[in-house]
């Protein structure tokens, strides 16, 4: 049993060292909304998601004041889109309709985001799903709370190269749409390989087929944590540098595995998993780039950076799956630029390339995340960084992900402020050579040979 002595042990790291619980997300299955008419979909929707989750937020912040830990966001993931509106909706407007049911839901129950206007494309693209696609652009643009993705490739499935081509010209149309803020529409819309099913964290966050009716998945951080941890041991062994992030990695989780618990017992909906990714934001020592360099990096981008990144999301992983029995979605250590100081530090000294960054989402929780690039990169330039990724993930049975942004009107050199938990980037250059003929081809990148485990 969780007691409240092992929640007081953490009050430094809650008032010194920015720990907090980033997300409660409430899982919710939309399957039986389905309906063949748009408008009766809508009101089933929002009468669903109202009803079950109308206590969500009342419920974290009650978890916060009685025990001190700072829940940030409060968030619903939903059933993708794409199989739910299957029936209703015959053109990307229709969607949109659906679009808009969600975000005024989201609006009724006070909830930061809701995940799940997505579609699993991994091996083909039925009707449903060109159409969810296609409307997101315009979902994005006419909503405010609504978090979009797309999952295009698994290592059982391969790469569907045809989905690949298609959200490079997705991207770029969302980017156009929002331009008067930004393009802050690409912020809330990211492409993945391997999603899993119970991700707490947005954009990619959605509420899989496999999972029960509605469930209680939580999403802890810590990044200030680990580094203060880890500046009272430097210049020690590697083996004290892994025991003393693993000792710090348990402490956070059981701090996440205390709010799941209560959450869900007051909610009387199942817990789900905990997330124990260490998730960054623009807060000055609440970031993953500054582990890193307390761990012996000049930069986080210089030589070494890979190998840190990759002890650092082991060493997060052996120490809170002994905290909880539940672990799941991401988990491990984000490195997103724009929520990240330490990241866009390195960034704007140069350290930091686009392409370190993905050989660092070789061993990272996700991918390529809050990349601002210029708005005028090829759409087919978009879709190889896509592939790419999706390429590291299949190959190496691992998640990752593209949230990429391309800002419209802006150019390597320029800044470009989010505002909030989204932060500011720099405009990151994207190398200048082609692979259109390369993206332009039909069909989709076979499984890997070693997928083949029946």
């Amino acid at each position: 049993m969780i007691n409240i002595y092992e929640v007081l042990e953490t009050n430094k790291m809650i008032e010194q060292e920015n720990l907090d619980v980033r997300t409660i997300t409430m899982g919710i299955n939309l399957l039986d909304c389905v309906d063949s008419d748009v408008d009766a979909l809508c009101r089933k929707i929002y009468d669903k998601i109202t009803r079950l989750a109308k206590d969500l937020v009342k419920t974290g912040e009650d978890i916060s004041k009685e025990y001190g830990i700072p829940i940030v966001n409060k968030r619903v993931s939903i059933t993708p889109v794409s199989l739910v509106g299957g029936s209703a909706c015959r053109t990307p407007e229709d969607y949109v309709k659906v679009a808009h049911a969600l975000d005024r839901a989201a609006k009724e129950v006070g909830i930061n985001f809701l995940g799940g206007y997505s579609a699993v494309v991994s091996k083909g693209m039925t009707h449903s799903d060109e159409l969810l696609i296609r409307s997101i652009p315009q979902a994005l643009a006419e909503t405010e709370r609504i978090c979009s993705s797309v999952n295009v490739g698994s290592t059982k499935t391969g790469i569907n190269m045809d989905a690949v081509r298609l959200m490079g010209e997705i991207i770029l149309q969302t980017a156009e749409r929002t331009k008067d803020k930004d393009s802050l529409g690409c912020a809330k819309l990211v492409v993945l390989c391997n999603a899993p099913d119970d991700n707490p964290f947005m954009a990619g966050a959605f509420h899989g087929v496999s999972e029960a009716d509605a469930i209680i998945n939580v999403g802890v951080s810590g990044p200030g944590v680990v580094k203060h941890a880890l500046s009272q041991i430097r210049g020690a062994s590697f083996e004290v540098l892994c025991e003393t992030i693993k000792r710090t990695a348990f402490k956070i989780t059981r701090v996440g595995q205390l709010v799941a618990q209560e959450a869900s017992r007051r909610l009387g909906v199942p817990f789900g998993i905990i997330d124990l990714s260490l998730a960054p934001t623009p807060a000055v020592g609440d970031s993953v780039a500054e582990i890193l360099e307390e761990i012996g990096l000049e930069r986080a981008g210089a030589p070494g950076t890979t190998a840190a990144l990759a002890l650092l999301n082991d060493q997060v992983k052996k120490g809170g799956v002994m905290a909880s029995s539940y672990v799941g979605g991401l988990s491990g250590a984000f490195i997103p630029v724009s929520e990240d100081q330490g990241m866009i530090d390195a960034v704007e000294c140069g350290a930091l390339t686009l392409e370190k960054l993905e050989a660092m989402t070789c061993v990272c929780s996700v991918g390529l995340d809050m990349i601002a690039i210029p708005g005028d990169t090829p759409a087919t330039t978009i879709s190889g960084i896509i592939a790419d990724e999706a390429a590291i993930g299949m190959v190496n049975q691992k998640t990752t992900a593209v949230r990429i942004i391309p800002v419209v009107g802006k150019t390597v050199g320029d800044t470009v402020e989010f505002g909030g938990l989204l932060g500011y980037a720099p405009v990151m250059p994207v190398n200048s050579f082609g692979c259109g003929d390369f993206v332009n081809r039909i069909g989709r990148i076979p499984a890997p040979i070693h997928s083949f485990k029946n």
